[in-house]
């Protein structure tokens, strides 16, 4: 039997007092206990900011990152201990790979963006300088540091794992400590995966702390610098989002809450067509996928007027061939509800939607292959029809949190859309159509109303992850019922965790406080060739400025027939005087750029390793044949990159690049980022130094 213990204060500590029986969704029998009875949460609470909070904050946004694939990979290595207990939750295998492997993966997409888009620093730079000034010597730019409390994590019991995960990516990879409070049903899942997370070693004392049982009085302890984040139905939300001690000191609260999800089958998507056919499998699949039982299943099924009987027909048929039954048992495709508690509460949900509807499919016996029906916690698909769906609110307002799912009619696409925003704001809301004009007025119709909208044909159906999964790289969330939060998104998510700061200062002032060099700053000259140094002998700010040289029409010429460019602006006098842009014949912008490089380069074998890409390339003036350029090159961010085993310790080098012609004004602007290999090696001046 599982004793839930709770993990405060750096120690694993059992509940005192009553405590909260676990029950087997499959066998009704009690598996285990747990108690957060006893513990100090405000202890814990100014714990996770003394000491957890300065631990993660010392670490670069790169480090956090490593730290998140690391302990993914062990995850991923002890993975088969997790899918038995996910089987007592209810959850079939392919339930569990959502959850368990899915909430992993969300580890090892955050581990990726934080070394792809944010900097080896504890802060990050986010946007361009902002001029505030006519002459430049005041400036604007924005920076995000971590927040310096705690983020307190509140997780329905759907998704035992990826509810865990998918939260405490983008939090601890912005350098924020977490305490973590799943639902008690389902949470010996969770603290399975917590313990294997704390076995890694990975997180320093302080980063992570585990509540088994009520959050009580959690929130009443909660300071300006924490962020709470709830996953769970809106009425129990928006409780807990008037906390006062939420109110009283403005804490960031970020709301997921379920919601009334629609499907809309488009007019051309007919019996017989592919997109038909994919309807009844995606909804069928969100009726019986984890039971029912996720805020993103759908709950509305929106289809053309006339079309009615036929998909009914094909639902029924598909859901009749669902086999419900114990997870671990040979072709079940559908295990129980949660907990009995859960059956209640759907059984009266979905009567209350009966007042507004027909029961087409269910509700009578059902079989159940491998337990007892009435000691498990199990629930047969139930479908409903309403005809007046425009007229009754019932399938709009009232959501059974399981495998039931209400038909409605619509005579053209401005009611398929008055009926998916009748849902009040949902967290995802999907299209089945092939025709492009359809998807257009329906998708911008709706959206408002959506936090993610799918469009599915034949043509993603393959790839396509389907109308209930929310993916790491895109947001989660949705406006209205849905709660009005936002979690996930790639980079976005860990933006959460963040203050933006507005700086305002002197362009060397910025730069000294960001250390990415800011036009107008301070430039360093020397008799060295940046190219001569290695990664850490070079410091933001330096620069070169080369020598000059006059473009010649021979130049243009040559470039044309080596390159195969012959655009009439290059080649044409009369006509690139005509088209009301140029005063004649210009030079190729691709031709500056590898002029300019012939001059800042350094030939000789250095520490630059290789060109590693341009960005922002803009050509701000036309070149002509005999004029004259040359090039300023400043060290502009340095970026220190791992080191693999048996590699060339190596950073990334991002340059401004400035094309200037003989009037001083810039012709060509871009970054370009090159590799240059880190130690001490000793310069050698050339003779290409300004």
């Amino acid at each position: 039997m599982f004793i839930l213990q709770n993990f405060a204060l750096g120690e694993w500590v059992e509940g005192t007092g009553p405590k909260t029986d676990l029950i087997h969704a499959v066998t009704g029998e009690k598996i285990g206990e747990a108690s957060s009875h006893g513990l100090d949460f405000k202890a814990m609470l100014q714990y996770a900011r003394r000491v957890g909070g300065p631990a993660l904050r010392a670490y670069t946004f790169h480090q956090r990152a490593l730290m998140l694939k690391r302990i993914a990979i062990a995850l991923m290595e002890r993975k088969e201990e997790f899918y038995p207990l996910s089987s007592m939750t209810g959850a079939t295998r392919t339930d569990s790979w959502v959850d368990i492997e899915g909430g992993i993966g969300t580890f090892f997409a955050y581990a990726s963006r934080g070394r792809r888009e944010f900097t080896n620093e504890r802060f990050h730079v986010e946007g361009p300088t902002e001029p505030l000034s006519k002459h430049g010597t005041f400036v604007g730019r924005h920076i995000l540091v971590p927040m310096e409390g705690a983020a307190v994590h509140i997780n329905a019991f759907n998704f035992p794992v990826w509810g865990m995960l998918e939260k405490l990516a983008p939090a601890l990879l912005a350098g924020v400590p977490c305490l973590v409070k799943p639902s008690t049903t389902g949470s010996h899942l969770t603290h399975a995966v917590f313990k294997a997370i704390l076995d890694t070693g990975e997180l320093p004392k302080g980063a992570l702390q585990l509540i088994c049982g009520e959050a009580r009085t959690l929130l009443e302890h909660v300071e300006e610098q924490d962020i709470v984040a709830f996953t769970g139905s809106a009425a129990t939300g928006q409780k807990l989002k008037s906390a006062p001690g939420i109110l009283q000191h403005s804490v960031s609260f970020n709301m997921e809450a379920d919601s009334l999800n629609c499907s809309i089958l488009g007019p051309d998507a007919v019996p017989g067509t592919e997109e038909f056919d994919l309807f009844i499998k995606e909804v069928t699949r969100e009726m019986t996928s984890k039971s029912g039982q996720k805020c993103t299943a759908i709950r509305r099924t929106i289809v053309p007027a006339g079309l009615e009987e036929a998909v009914i027909a094909a639902l029924a048929k598909r859901l009749g061939s669902t086999t419900i039954g114990d997870p671990t048992a040979e072709g079940v495709r559908m295990g129980p509800l949660a907990s009995r508690a859960q059956v209640k509460s759907v059984a009266s949900s979905a009567e209350a939607i009966r007042a507004a509807a027909e029961r087409v499919y269910g509700g009578g016996d059902f079989a159940v292959v491998g337990a007892d029906r009435e000691k498990g916690s199990f629930f047969a698909p139930e479908l409903l029809y309403c005809a007046d769906p425009l007229n009754r609110l019932e399938p709009h307002d009232i959501e059974a949190f399981g495998p039931v799912n209400t038909v409605m009619p619509y005579r053209d696409l401005g009611e398929a859309v008055q009926l998916a925003r009748m849902g009040r704001g949902s967290l995802v809301g999907s299209l089945i159509t092939h025709d492009p004009k359809v998807a257009q007025e329906v998708i911008l119709g709706a959206a408002c109303f959506h936090g993610r909208m799918l469009v599915l044909d034949r043509t993603s159906a393959k790839e396509s992850t389907g109308h209930g999964s929310p993916l790491p790289n895109l947001v989660h969330g949705g406006p209205g019922r849905a709660g009005g939060g936002e979690e996930m998104g790639g980079a976005r998510g860990v933006t959460h965790y963040l203050q933006r700061v507005a700086l305002q200062g002197s362009p060397s002032m910025i730069t000294a406080i960001t250390r990415e060099w800011t036009k107008g700053a301070e430039e360093k000259q020397d008799a060295v060739h940046p190219f001569r140094k290695t990664f850490d002998e070079l410091e933001v700010g330096d620069t070169l400025i080369t020598k000059t040289r006059t473009i010649t029409l021979e130049d243009v010429e040559a470039f044309a027939k080596l390159s195969g460019d012959t655009f009439y602006a290059h080649m044409n006098d009369e006509d690139a005087r005509s088209n009301g842009v140029f005063e004649g014949r210009v030079a190729h912008g691709y031709f500056i750029v590898s002029a300019a490089a012939g001059l800042f380069v350094d030939p000789d074998l250095g520490p630059v390793l290789a060109n590693y890409g341009l960005e922002k390339l803009r050509f701000t003036k036309p070149v002509y044949p005999g004029d004259t350029i040359h090039v300023r090159l400043t060290v502009k961010q340095k970026t220190a990159k791992d080191t693999p085993e048996g590699t060339i310790p190596q950073g990334v080098v991002e340059w401004d690049v400035e094309v200037i012609n003989q009037h001083g004004e810039p012709v060509a602007v871009y970054s370009i980022l090159t590799l240059v290999r880190r130690g001490d090696v000793a310069p050698v001046a050339t003779t290409h130094a300004a």
